[in-house]
C-alpha cells in the first residue's frame, strides 16, 4: 500500500455516490493512478480523482471546531504544492475498520507523523470538512454504476444517505520535504451498497512554475487609469509569510519604473487575504505583506521615497470575489497598487 521513499452535500454525495459504483473491481478514473506515496488498499476501485500540479489546498490543524459554529475548524492551515486527491472503494466484504487500520498501520510504518485523528463521534468534524473545505470538487469520475446484491441499482447521479468517519492528519517524507496528508474512512459499511469509501489528500511541497505573467509599467499605469488601482500578480509570498520571494523581482522593477516616470505619484500598497483562519491574523499578515512591498521599494536599488508608499492591511474586507471555493478564495490573496 505504502512505497518506502452543500454546501455539505456535494461531499456527502461523492463519498456515497463512489460507494455506489464499484459492486466489482472495475476501470479506475481514466489516466488515474496510486499516488506513489500511498498505494490503494488491496482490491480496491480508484472511483474518483482530482490532480493539480501546483495548487494551494487548506487542511485542519487541530479537530476542534469553533464555539459559535460546531460545523467550523477553529484552525485551518492553506499549503501550497501538488495536490492529490483519491477516492477508492474497498471489495465488497471488508469492513471499514479494517480497511482504516491497515492504512493506519502502513502509514506509521513509513514514518507518519500524525498531527490529530479522530475515530468516534467525528461526524460534526466531517461536516465541517464538507462544508468549509469542498474536498470533493473537481473530481473525475469513473464510469458505470453497480447493482447491489437486492437488486437495486445506483446511477452516478444517485445520492446515498450519510455515513459517519474517520479522520486522520499528518505528514510523511524528509523534513524541509514533509508531504502532508488527510485521510478520511467511512466508519460503517455504505446501508445501501455495503461498501466502504476511503478518501485521501496529500499535498507535495513543490514550487510553482514561475515567469507566466509579464508585468511592465505601462500596464500598471493602465490598471491607474481605469480603475485607480491594479492587483500586483507578480508578487510572491510562501503561504502565511510575508517575506517576497525571490520571484517578485520583476514586478517590484515594473512598480518601482511606474513611480520613476511618475514622480508626482502616490500611492497605498495593500495587502488582502482569503477569509481562512481568523480576521486577526489575516489583517496581521495582510498588512505585514504590504509593508515588506514598501520596504524593498525604499530599499537599494530602488530608493523610491518612503513618504509616497503607505502600506495598509485590510484581510478579507475588500473580497474580488466569493471564499466559498478555492478559485475565489485565490482571487483575494492579493497585493494592490492604489492610487492616493
Amino acid at each position: 500500500m505504502l512505497h518506502a521513499s452543500a454546501v455539505l452535500l456535494p461531499i456527502v454525495a461523492a463519498l456515497s455516490l463512489a460507494s455506489a459504483r464499484a459492486e466489482e473491481p472495475k476501470a479506475d478514473v481514466a489516466g488515474a493512478a496510486d499516488h506513489p506515496l500511498v498505494r490503494r488498499f488491496a482490491g480496491s476501485w480508484l472511483a474518483g480523482q482530482r490532480v493539480s500540479e501546483w495548487d494551494s489546498a487548506t487542511v485542519p490543524a487541530t479537530p476542534e471546531l469553533q464555539k459559535a459554529d460546531r460545523y467550523k475548524f477553529k484552525d485551518l492551515v492553506e499549503l501550497e504544492g501538488k495536490v492529490t486527491r483519491l477516492l477508492y472503494i474497498a471489495p465488497r466484504g471488508k469492513a471499514a475498520l479494517e480497511v482504516w487500520r491497515n492504512y493506519e498501520q502502513a502509514l506509521a510504518q513509513a514514518g507518519f507523523k500524525k498531527r490529530f485523528a479522530c475515530e468516534r463521534d467525528c461526524s460534526d468534524l466531517y461536516f465541517a470538512w464538507a462544508r468549509q473545505l469542498d474536498p470533493a470538487k473537481g473530481f473525475a469520475w469513473a464510469q458505470g454504476s453497480i447493482e447491489t446484491p437486492t437488486g437495486s441499482r445506483y446511477s452516478l447521479s444517485s445520492a446515498l444517505t450519510y455515513d459517519q468517519g474517520r479522520m486522520l492528519v499528518g505528514t510523511l517524507g524528509r523534513p524541509g520535504q514533509e508531504a502532508t496528508v488527510l485521510l478520511y474512512n467511512s466508519l460503517a459499511a455504505n446501508a445501501n451498497t455495503g461498501l466502504v469509501a476511503t478518501y485521501l489528500q496529500i499535498i507535495e511541497p513543490r514550487a510553482m512554475a514561475t515567469g507566466q505573467v509579464s508585468v511592465d509599467p505601462a500596464g500598471l499605469q493602465a490598471g491607474l487609469a481605469a480603475e485607480g488601482r491594479v492587483t500586483l500578480t507578480g508578487l510572491f509570498f510562501d503561504t502565511g509569510k510575508a517575506e517576497l520571494k525571490p520571484e517578485s523581482r520583476p514586478q517590484l522593477d515594473a512598480m518601482a519604473e511606474l513611480l520613476k516616470t511618475q514622480p508626482a505619484l502616490k500611492a497605498w500598497i495593500v495587502g488582502h487575504t482569503d477569509n481562512v483562519g481568523s480576521f486577526e491574523a489575516n489583517e496581521k499578515l495582510s498588512l505585514a505583506r504590504a509593508q515588506a512591498v514598501v520596504a524593498s521599494l525604499t530599499a537599494a536599488p530602488y530608493k523610491v521615497d518612503a513618504k509616497r508608499l503607505v502600506p495598509r492591511g485590510l484581510a478579507s474586507l475588500a473580497p474580488m470575489a466569493g471564499n466559498a471555493d478555492e478559485a475565489g478564495r485565490a482571487r483575494n490573496r492579493r497585493v494592490e497598487l492604489v492610487a492616493q
